[in-house]
This record gives structure tokens, C-alpha cells and sequence, in this order.
């Protein structure tokens, strides 16, 4: 047997071991065969189509064993072992094992070089191994390495290689494993500190097992003196002054915190310079360590006040303050005279901030060290202080000397209100071809406009030419479903298969492409749910019964010209003409029940009358039924209510039975709708109804001329609007595109979201009030009012709602805001001996801010008591300036 014959034998076979020992005895000529035809064959392989490429893929081992004994350089051994089809292999220590054997009789300059470019060819992170311990390749490339000694080159994809080997290594030996004895500990460490994308796999790694993590393992060395401290404590400054968000720099704060180093390990130059763009919490892992090296006399003078005058500059108001803190802890006393002039420029600076109450404290403290200030400091206060209210400007004309005021300012000029519209449609699929493209492309997350572009072109396609739809869909069969099929794993192994959109869109397309194993999956699907009854609750139901009901005409061989609801609008609304072409192509045939009641919920509120006489052409039962309606005006509108209470229940966010506080929403249908419209116009129970995040963002398009209902939908769906997810918080930005009445379930969404732990999603309430202001249909009155309930029931932090108003106030919409501010002020406003709600002064500060826009005038006698108390609290400060802003 020729030695290609017998090695390709072995390789199809997956005979390895045999392999290793027919490739260990080749002479040079039988491995100059062997890699002249090895490209040849897997070229070849690969040509042949999807289902070989998973063979080679499984034949990977031996493939790669054959390339690392027979390729002469190192360059083509690096180059194939790299080749994506041959990266994959099931053991990848015993892989590293049998190629380092075979190329062990190479030069140790030759193994070198190779380990060189594998270390090189590593791929990033990415897909199913990236839950492994290292990169595919990785422990051929460190065995040749520590083999031949040599210095690993730079490549982050090696350091997070190591971090991930180092893990598993430990998990594998029920972390007892150490990393002291590590052959590459001394290269590896100060790559840590600089490497890209290695920090989630630190933080990875810690968050399994805290104790015995790398970081941990890290410090222990520091410790132990294994490894230098200070070139630990030196690596964190550095990542630390390099930048990144907070979960890059989570795990070296983890290794600085475990080094507990001393204030003389600290350095403190660079802890200062972190201070002016720093994240906040290294900002503050800066101050806590910058403190206590202030308190023992290490920190002087000049970086005092270089870090009191950045922390006044930061815009976090806890960082001013901070500064303001130091200043009294640190510049007052014995310490005045040689810090006064750094602590009273950072004062200055603090006269400007548009805290009030933070301009009063810098004005006591500046009048404190009055006497140790010199000409230069003395000035720069007098000039900073011409902006101050007249109060605090004359205790330092008392203490400076004159003070001029400041020119007034140009009135504050507002935002223009800009609303980004909603992306518009793509252009109809034309073509069995692109059908099967669009097929191919991933649809997640869901974007009801793709879903109903394909469902159209599914319908009209399929109806003219279902072989032509059958022959470009075959190859996205293969693809998309198990080969051989099995209908078991559909229903048994995959959820969701009769309820999301996504399963219910491919299943109509199998319909067309092979009915009868879609056949079978809908009779093993409804024997389930005979057993298993689904539970719909949400309007998402619609969208459910409109997919089933083309699958079944699908499945039948059935088809129709056209759908009825497809949108002609972003918003999801159907033009009333088009509708009538579409009715009319259907010749007097009927529509689908739930896709001609969905195109009735797509109409504008408003119809031209000569479309109305139009409908009255129509011959169908549907056809009278839409003359009907148009000749009446439309849909009337639900009764919508909504306010704040409380339920029971669990909650799949934490997995514990917990109170969780909701929006309870109530809609009433008038008389005479639809049956199947009346299911979707009721909502009158307290329990949630159980939707996915995926499929709220359908909503808005579902009833875009009923927005109040499609809120009260939101509010009843679970989790907690508070706790939502991207697809509830994208349905709210949505919905408020639409047309209909917004009322106390929009408000009551709004304000939901408001309560949002994380500021991105609550974004979307800003998104929200902006669109409304810019349209002037802000529900001001009932936000306000729910604002007020949901603080006083402790389900909403003042500080998240600020945020959310503020920003809408830098959008344009300060009129809105104020209009919502003046419903909700009074109400939260503390009565005499009552302590203020906390966030209660931004909440004032944004007022003023609103009210300076709008050219606001008022009187709120509840305002006035608390501007009249003495004291100096931030809440006292503001409704002073608000007040007089409303009383100027």
C-alpha cells in the first residue's frame, strides 16, 4: 500500500493511534507524498457540500496529525493546524501530545519558530470555547514553548489562553492547584495588566471560586514574595490609568483591594491623575486610598490641591462634595497657610456648580480660610464669586473685600425638540431566491417588520409559484432542520415551537418546502398541548393565530394572492386603500380570520369618506364587515385606567417568593367590537401575563391606533415594567409613534420605567416624553400624579426619576416637564417636621431648570413654606431657587 493510501485510510477511519505509528514510520519521501496530496484532498472535501465538511471536521484529528509530520516548514504546519475546519478536536491535550511527539525530531529552532506562529494564528475569543480553557491551538503552541524555553510572543489571545488554562487546570483538580511552579508565571504576569480582553476571564475565573481564583492566587504570590508586590501594586496603577469601563478594571480592583497596599506602596501621582476621567468607582477606590496617604504627610501640598481642584471639576456631585470634605478636613487648622491657595481655587470653582447648597458650603469654608489667603487666591474668589446669589456674595465681599456682580446672564436658550423616526420598510421580496436569504439571515431579536416582509413574501410567492418557492427553499431546509428530521426534538427538546414568532415563521416556511414532516410536527405538537395546555394571555396571541393560520393553509397545499395586515407604515399601520386593492385582489374570496382582524386594528383613526364609499363595492362577508366599520368611523375606543398596587407572586428575576409591585391596568371594550378584538380590549386581572421581552416589541405594531391599550398590555405583562427587559423598554419607545389616546396607562409605563435600576433602559422613558412633547400629547397630570404615588408607595427612587426628566429637559421638552413637575412637586414637597424624600433636591434643581426654559410663573404655596425655612439643606436651597425663579 502507497503511504497516501494508507494514511488517508487511517485519517477517514479516525484510527489515530494506527495513525501515529504510520506517520512515525514514513520516511522522507513517503511524507513528501503524503503533503503533496493532503491539500489536494481536503480542498476537494470541502468543495463537496455541507454535510462533507462535517466529516472532515470530525476527521480533524487525524487530519491535523498528518500536516504537523509531513509539512517541511514551520510556516505550512502553522498555516494548516490553523485552518478553521481543523481547529475543533476532542481532546486537545492528547492532540498537543501526539503532534509534539511527531515533531520532535525537528531542530529546536524549527520548534521554536513554530510555537512562534501559533501563538500568533491563535483566534480570539469567540463561540462554543470560549466556555473552554484556552483558544483551539493553545496547548500545542505553550507545550512547544516550554519544550524548546522560549519567550512567548506578544499576543493577548495567549495571555487569556493561559488565564483560562490556569482556570480549568484549578477546577479540575477541585481547586487545589497552584500556579507558583508555572513555567510561564514570570512571562504571563505583566502581560496581564495589558492585555486586551483578558479582564472577563479574570473576572470569570473569581466569580467561580473567589478564594482560590487567579487574582487571588496573584496576591498570595505578591505576598509570599514570589512574585514582586510592587510590580503587582504597579500593573493595577497602570491598568487602572489606562482606562476602560468598570468591568474591564473590575478584576485588577479585585488584586488591588487583596494586596492591601500601604500608603507608601501607593502611587500617588497617578492616583491623581485617575481622578479627572476616571469611572467613578476608581475615583473613589483613588479617594480611599488618597486619604489616608494625605493623613500621613505623604501626599503634600502641590497634589492636594492638583486633586481638590480636579475633584471640583468632575461632574458627580458626591465627588464634589468629597473635595469639599477634604478641603475642611485637610486645609483648615495648622495645615491653612500652605494649603489655602489650592483649596480656595477648587472653591471657586464649586461657586459655579449649580448645586445650591453645594455653592453654600464652598462659601463657608472659602470665608474660613479667608485670613491665609495671599493677593492671587484672594482675587480669584472675588471674581468667581460675582455669579453668586446676593446672599452668599456678600459674605465674601465681607471677608475679601468687594465683590462685583456678575453681567446677568442671556436667558438659558432650549434644546429643539428632535425625534428620531422609526426606520422605515424595507422594499416587498420579489423573488423565491431572496426569500430563501432572507430565510437564511438571523431573526433575533425580533423585528416585527423582517417577520411580516418574509410572511408576505411566504403567502404571495408560494401562491404563484410554489415549485419555484420549493426549489430555493430546499437548500434552507437542510440548514434550518435536523437531517434526518425529527419532530420528537421540535417538541420535546426545543420550547417555543407553537408559540414565538421566529419557530411559527420557519414552521410555514417548512409548510411549503415539505408538508408532510410539517404535518407531523403539528399533530406531535397538538398531542403535547393536549397534555400541556398553552397559557397566552398577551395580545402577542394575535401574532401567534395569524402565523398558525398560514401554516395550516400552507400545510393543507393551500394558498391565497396576499395578506391583508401587511404595514404600509413603521408604525404598523395599513393605508385604508391599500387594504381595499388587497380586498379586492381577493375576488370575493374570504381572508384569514386573524390576519383581516389585524389589518381592522392597523387602521388609521382616521379614513377619507370617499374610501369608505369605496368599501361598499365589496362583496365578501369581510368585505361588508370593513364597509361597516369605515361607514361608522372605526373602532371606538376601550375604556382605559391604570394606578399603583401590589401583588404576591414569584419572580423569575431573583427565584424567590417576593412582594412585587406593579401598575395595575384595567381595559374595558365598548359594545360590538369584534370578538376577537374584544379579547385583546380586556384587561381586568391583577395577575401578569406571563409575555416574553421578545414579544412586546411586537405590541405597538398589533393596535397602533390604540397606544393607552398597548401600555395597559405592557403594564400587565410580567416581569414588572421596573425590572424589564430591551424588548418592553423598545416596545415604549414605539408605541408613542403611534396615534390614539395616551392616557393613565402611558403615564403609568412611563413612569414604570422611570424606577429602572439601569440607566440605559431607563432611557427609554426620556425617549418616550420627548416624542410626546414633540407631538404635545405629554399625559403631564397622570405622570405626575403616578409619579407621586409610586414614591410614597417606595416602588420609585426620586434620583432615577431626575434622571430620566433631566434629560428630557436637555431634549427640548422642558415644557412637559415642568407641566409634570407642577402636578408632583406639591405632593412630595415635606411638610413642616417631616423629613424630605431623598433625591428630593435634584428633583427641585431639574424643576428650576425646567421652569427657567419655559419662562415659568407660579405660585405653589407648598413651595414657599419650605423656601422660607432656615437652614441650609439641599432641599431648602433649591425650592429657594425655584421659587424665586417662579416669582421673578
Amino acid at each position: 500500500m502507497n503511504p497516501w493510501q494508507e494514511v488517508v485510510e487511517h485519517i477517514e477511519g479516525r484510527h489515530d493511534d494506527d495513525l501515529m505509528d504510520v506517520l512515525a514510520r514514513l520516511g522522507e519521501p513517503g511524507r513528501q507524498v503524503v503533503a503533496e496530496r493532503l491539500r489536494r484532498y481536503l480542498a476537494d472535501r470541502l468543495a463537496e457540500g455541507g454535510a462533507t465538511r462535517w466529516k472532515v471536521e470530525s476527521q480533524a484529528a487525524g487530519l491535523r496529525l498528518a500536516g504537523a509530520a509531513c509539512f517541511t516548514r514551520p510556516a505550512q504546519v502553522a498555516a494548516w493546524l490553523g485552518r478553521r475546519e481543523l481547529r475543533r478536536v476532542p481532546d486537545p491535550r492528547l492532540d498537543a501530545e501526539r503532534i509534539r511527539s511527531l515533531v520532535r525530531d525537528r531542530p529546536q529552532e524549527w520548534r521554536a519558530d513554530l510555537a512562534a506562529r501559533l501563538v500568533r494564528r491563535l483566534p480570539r475569543p469567540a463561540g462554543r470555547w470560549r466556555r473552554l480553557d484556552g483558544p483551539p491551538g493553545w496547548e500545542l503552541a505553550v507545550g512547544l514553548l516550554v519544550e524548546t524555553g522560549s519567550e512567548p510572543p506578544e499576543a493577548d489571545t495567549f495571555v487569556d489562553g493561559w488565564v483560562r488554562h490556569a482556570s480549568a487546570t484549578r477546577r479540575e483538580n477541585g481547586g487545589r492547584a497552584t500556579i507558583e511552579n508555572d513555567p510561564l508565571l514570570d512571562a504571563m504576569v505583566p502581560r496581564l495588566f495589558r492585555a486586551e480582553g483578558v479582564a472577563a476571564t479574570l473576572a470569570a475565573d473569581h466569580e467561580w471560586a473567589p478564594e482560590t481564583s487567579l487574582v487571588s492566587a496573584l496576591a498570595g504570590l505578591g505576598d509570599s514574595g514570589r512574585l514582586k508586590r510592587q510590580d503587582l501594586i504597579d500593573g493595577c496603577a497602570a491598568r487602572f490609568l489606562a482606562g476602560g469601563d468598570v468591568a474591564e478594571l473590575r478584576p485588577f480592583v479585585t488584586l488591588w483591594t487583596d494586596l492591601r497596599p500601604s500608603s507608601a506602596e501607593i502611587p500617588l501621582l497617578d492616583f491623581v491623575r485617575l481622578l479627572p476621567s476616571a469611572a467613578s468607582p476608581f475615583v473613589q477606590m483613588a479617594l480611599d486610598a488618597l486619604g489616608p496617604a494625605d493623613d500621613e504627610g505623604l501626599l503634600g501640598d502641590e497634589l492636594f490641591a492638583e486633586a481638590v481642584h480636579t475633584l471640583s471639576f468632575r461632574p458627580e456631585k458626591k465627588f464634589v462634595t468629597a473635595a469639599l470634605r477634604w478641603i475642611a478636613r485637610s486645609a483648615t487648622g495648622d495645615g491653612a497657610p500652605g494649603r489655602a491657595g489650592g483649596a480656595l481655587a477648587a472653591l471657586a470653582m464649586i461657586f459655579g456648580h449649580e448645586d445650591a447648597a453645594l455653592q453654600g458650603r464652598a462659601v463657608r469654608l472659602a470665608v474660613a480660610l479667608a485670613p491665609h489667603a495671599d493677593p492671587l487666591a484672594a482675587e480669584e474668589v472675588r471674581a468667581a464669586a460675582g455669579g453668586l446669589v446676593p446672599e452668599l456674595r456678600e459674605r465674601i465681599a465681607a471677608a475679601f473685600g468687594e465683590v462685583t456682580a456678575a453681567e446677568p446672564e442671556d436667558p438659558p436658550t432650549a434644546a429643539a425638540l428632535i425625534v428620531a423616526p422609526l426606520p422605515g420598510l424595507l422594499p416587498p421580496i420579489t423573488s423565491a431566491e431572496e426569500l430563501a436569504v432572507e430565510l437564511t439571515r438571523p431573526l433575533w431579536p425580533e423585528e416585527p417588520a423582517v417577520f411580516e416582509r418574509i410572511l408576505a413574501a411566504l403567502v404571495e410567492l408560494t401562491h404563484r409559484d410554489r415549485a419555484a418557492v420549493v426549489a430555493a427553499l430546499t437548500p434552507w431546509r437542510r440548514r434550518a432542520w435536523r437531517e434526518p428530521f425529527d419532530s420528537h426534538v421540535y417538541v420535546y427538546g426545543i420550547s417555543g415551537f407553537d408559540r414565538d414568532a421566529r419557530s411559527l415563521l420557519s414552521r410555514a416556511a417548512l409548510a411549503v418546502v415539505s408538508p408532510e414532516e410539517s404535518r407531523e410536527l403539528t399533530r406531535r405538537l397538538a398531542d403535547y398541548q393536549r397534555e400541556h395546555p398553552p397559557y397566552d394571555r398577551s395580545i402577542q396571541v394575535l401574532v401567534q393565530r395569524r402565523l398558525r393560520e398560514v401554516l395550516s393553509m400552507l400545510e393543507a397545499g393551500h394558498s391565497m394572492p396576499l395578506l391583508l395586515a401587511t404595514p404600509t407604515a413603521a408604525t404598523g399601520h395599513v393605508d385604508p386603500d391599500i387594504l381595499l386593492d388587497r380586498m379586492e385582489r381577493l375576488e370575493g374570496a374570504e381572508p384569514l380570520p386573524a390576519d383581516f382582524h389585524q389589518a381592522l386594528l392597523r387602521l388609521p383613526r382616521t379614513v377619507d369618506p370617499a374610501t369608505a364609499v369605496r368599501a361598499e363595492r365589496l362583496t365578501s362577508e369581510a368585505g361588508r364587515r370593513l364597509a361597516a366599520l369605515l361607514r361608522d368611523g372605526g373602532l371606538p375606543d376601550p375604556t382605559v385606567t391604570s394606578d399603583v398596587g401590589s401583588r404576591r407572586g414569584y419572580d423569575s428575576i431573583y427565584g424567590t417568593e417576593m412582594a412585587i409591585q406593579r401598575m395595575r391596568p384595567r381595559v374595558t371594550p365598548p359594545p360590538g367590537v369584534p370578538e376577537e378584538i374584544r379579547k385583546l380590549w380586556t384587561v381586568e386581572t391583577d395577575e401578569v401575563s406571563g409575555a416574553y421581552s421578545g414579544e412586546t416589541v411586537w405590541w405597538p405594531t398589533i393596535m397602533p391606533s390604540h397606544r393607552d391599550v398597548v401600555a395597559a398590555h405592557l403594564l400587565e405583562s410580567a416581569p414588572w415594567l421596573a425590572h424589564g427587559y430591551d424588548g418592553q423598554m423598545e416596545a415604549l419607545r414605539r408605541l408613542v409613534h403611534g396615534d390614539g389616546p395616551v392616557g393613565a396607562a402611558t403615564a403609568g409605563a412611563i413612569v414604570c420605567v422611570m424606577a429602572h435600576a439601569r440607566p440605559a433602559r431607563r432611557a427609554a422613558a426620556t425617549d418616550a416624553l420627548v416624542t410626546l412633547a414633540a407631538r404635545d400629547e405629554v399625559p403631564a397630570a397622570e405622570i405626575g400624579r403616578l409619579l407621586v404615588d409610586m414614591a410614597v408607595a417606595g416602588l420609585l427612587k426620586l434620583n432615577r426619576a431626575v434622571t430620566v426628566l433631566d434629560d428630557a429637559v436637555r431634549a427640548g421638552a422642558h415644557a412637559s416637564v415642568w407641566s409634570i413637575l407642577t402636578e408632583a412637586l406639591p405632593a412630595l414637597l415635606p411638610a413642616a417636621g417631616e423629613r424630605a424624600r431623598a433625591g428630593l433636591g435634584d428633583l427641585l434643581a431639574v424643576g428650576a431648570k425646567a421652569a427657567a426654559l419655559s419662562g415659568a410663573r407660579a405660585d405653589i404655596p407648598e413651595l414657599a413654606a419650605v423656601a422660607t425655612r432656615r437652614g441650609g439643606s439641599r432641599v431648602v436651597e433649591e425650592a429657594r431657587r425655584l421659587h424665586q425663579r417662579l416669582s421673578a
